[in-house]
């Protein structure tokens, strides 16, 4: 079990330096800077000299070579500083971590709502008898994948907040702010590990030990709770870990249509800005949920499957 959580923490480390190392490249390969952008294009009324310039480039650092940089970068990131926003000339860590909570309640509750909905929804579409209900209920989840996010969350707005004033449109104010975003991120998850739940589902009813249940009298919701879930848990856990990582990105659009305050309005506007420091913080922090996540659930997987834990002794 050690040999195990240190392999995963070895690929989780990893994931975190090439996050940071793909994105400085990137980053830096752009055409033009922030500094040039903003001071050296006259933005605001102000027109700086090559000198002055120059000077600026080397308070930001941008006069060392790419490897310095990057080594210099590299070094501070891991102290978990990423350097002064070009834009405004606060910290680029802590602007981040300040739009982190709106953030985190967003993606957290539509997380719980994509559970409940992809759960529900596969459950009961494998558990019925009757085959018109369970194919109706399992073409949801297709349908939820190929909807625009930004178009369910207009469509929300639309009907919720203009037509039927439930609840409201814009804005970061209080529990019933959080519901129309939650339901707008939470289709397209909720769709995801519904259909990859369903299949499990579809799989393991297939098997032997399902069929025996079932020809000894026991109901096929007992069946499935009893018995299905537990190995159809696996492959959705794995699925849910990768989407749950993902929403952070999805809160970008989310919170635009939205008027939100968070990560995907720094993210916006620092990308816009060409504020390197700070979308670099942004995309490791991304990549640290990331790896979070999707480390609690490879140390789950002993729990649900005890023939992984197994299977890595025998590898050893």
């Amino acid at each position: 079990m050690t040999r195990y959580l240190l392999r995963r923490v070895l690929q989780a480390v990893f994931v975190l330096w090439a996050a940071f190392t793909l994105s400085f490249v990137i980053l830096y390969l752009l055409p033009g800077d922030a500094v040039s952008a903003k001071l050296g294009g006259g933005e605001a009324g102000i027109s700086l000299t090559p000198e002055q310039l120059a000077a600026a480039k080397a308070e930001y650092g941008l006069d060392d070579s790419l490897p310095v940089q990057y080594g210099k970068r590299l070094v501070a990131a891991l102290q978990g500083d990423f350097g002064r926003s070009v834009a405004t000339g606060d910290d680029a860590t802590n602007m981040v971590v300040s739009a982190l909570p709106p953030t985190l309640a967003v993606t957290g509750f539509a997380l719980v709502l994509a559970i409940l909905f992809g759960g529900g929804v596969a459950i009961a579409g494998t558990c019925t008898r009757h085959r018109w209900l369970g194919n109706a209920l399992l073409a949801l989840p297709p349908l939820g994948i190929s909807l625009p996010p930004f178009w369910v969350g207009l469509l929300l707005i639309q009907f919720f907040s203009f037509q039927f004033r439930l609840l409201p449109a814009l804005g970061s104010n209080g529990f019933e702010s959080l519901i129309l975003p939650a339901i707008t991120l939470a289709i397209p998850t909720g769709a995801i590990i519904g259909q990859v739940l369903a299949k499990s589902l579809r799989t393991q009813l297939a098997e032997p030990y399902a069929e025996i249940a079932l020809a000894k009298g026991a109901s096929r919701s007992r069946v499935h709770f009893g018995h299905l879930l537990r190995n159809a848990a696996v492959p959705t856990l794995t699925i849910a870990g990768v989407v749950a990582g993902n929403l952070i990105a999805g809160s970008v659009i989310t919170e635009t249509v939205f008027s939100r305050d968070g990560l995907g309005r720094v993210t916006s506007s620092a990308v816009t800005a060409q504020d390197i420091p700070v979308v670099q913080a942004v995309i490791v922090l991304a990549a640290l949920v990331f790896v979070v996540i999707n480390l609690a659930v490879d140390l789950v997987y002993p729990l649900l499957d005890p023939r992984i834990r197994h299977r890595e002794t025998a590898d050893a």
